[in-house]
């Protein structure tokens, strides 16, 4: 248990540190008008709290440097709420003024946002495109031989296909089979879609296209291959601003764990409402050991969830990007259910 002048001398070490990213001293530790301790009182408290482990010194200086248990020992106990700006605040809300926007536009500006409030890399996950519902298909011709399947989902998801069209299948089949997959498919959830094709949709077929085995085979290269991960990153290169990333190997390391899309998706996959703090050895994926990761997610109807993460230096302004992602989690929630009422008032 730590000693309210030790609570008191840690949390005025991390925040210093979260600001300057330089070593800490019991000098400017003393100059704090919420500090009234000596210097010497100080250097014993710091010096017992390096020995608990939540703190570290450095080579270079007397100062002592939050260790990651510090960190830890800080969100869960010492950080104070953060009250964004107004105009941050506003920032955000103009970024869902348009109510126009298709699903991945809201992510994509909702990544750029985050990024640029806080000069660390942002990633939102995009809802498992397997979770969703088929809402409408087009098939559109492009010529004799090649056409573009257009996929648009429950959630504003939209995915173009090109395929090359079997020589033997007329325009006018192709007409019929997109007019049967709306009608039987509208509403299923995408993971069915393949069983629906291989017994109700393969039956119509047979009935109503001359070639149906064909049709059916192109069907299934068309519509139903292995969907993509949906990551969306903002401020990419925000990390090699930050002092602590100025070894080249380690940013190489980074930047190609961040191009392994299921790697990342499977690190930021969570199902709880809750924000979530991953500090440095906390992370899983050792390019991303020194780091921390705070995710939030966001819903989509019908308990569909994707995450929102940001990504940044163990020394992350922890207090300010949790009040962030609180704000445009709610926000794009509240969007997306909008959405999902005005489909429903429609149908």
């Amino acid at each position: 248990m730590l000693t309210d002048r030790q609570l008191l001398i840690l949390q005025v070490i991390i925040d210093d540190f979260i600001q300057s990213a330089q070593p800490v001293g019991s000098r400017a530790i003393s100059k704090k008008d919420e500090v009234s301790f000596s210097s010497a009182t100080i250097r014993n408290e710091m010096a017992d709290l390096e020995e608990l482990g939540f703190l570290e010194k450095t080579h270079s200086s007397s100062g002592r440097v939050p260790s990651e248990k510090g960190y830890r020992f800080y969100v869960d106990h010492l950080m104070s709420p953060f009250d964004l700006p107004k105009n941050e605040k506003s920032f955000i809300q103009q970024a869902f003024a348009n109510q126009l926007l298709e699903f991945e536009k809201v992510v994509q500006q909702s990544a750029r946002v985050l990024s640029d409030l806080t000069n660390y890399t942002s990633i939102i996950l995009g809802p498992e495109v397997y979770e969703t519902k088929l809402k409408q298909l087009q098939i559109i011709s492009l010529s004799d031989h090649t056409a573009v399947a257009i996929l648009v989902t429950n959630t504003g998801h939209v995915e173009h296909r090109s395929f090359t069209i079997p020589v033997r299948i007329e325009p006018h089949d192709l007409e019929k089979m997109v007019n049967i997959l709306n009608e039987r498919l509208q509403g299923v959830p995408i993971i069915h879609l393949n069983r629906k094709l291989r017994t109700e949709i393969a039956s119509l077929l047979r009935k109503h296209t001359d070639e149906s085995d064909k049709a059916y085979e192109y069907l299934q290269a068309a519509l139903f291959e292995e969907q993509p991960v949906k990551l969306y990153v903002g401020g990419k290169t925000n990390i090699l601003m930050q002092p602590e990333f100025k070894d080249i190997d380690k940013i190489r390391s980074l930047y190609s764990m961040i191009e392994e899309e299921n790697e990342i998706a499977h690190l930021l996959r969570h199902d709880s409402q809750d924000i979530k703090v991953s500090i440095g050895q906390e992370n899983e994926i050792e390019a991303m050991q020194d780091l921390s990761i705070i995710t939030a997610s966001y819903s989509l109807g019908d308990e569909q969830m994707g995450t929102i993460a940001l990504l940044g230096p163990t020394r992350m302004e922890y207090s300010k990007v949790i009040s962030l992602l609180n704000l445009l989690s709610n926000r794009m929630t509240k969007t997306f259910h909008s959405w999902y009422q005005d489909d429903s008032d429609g149908e």
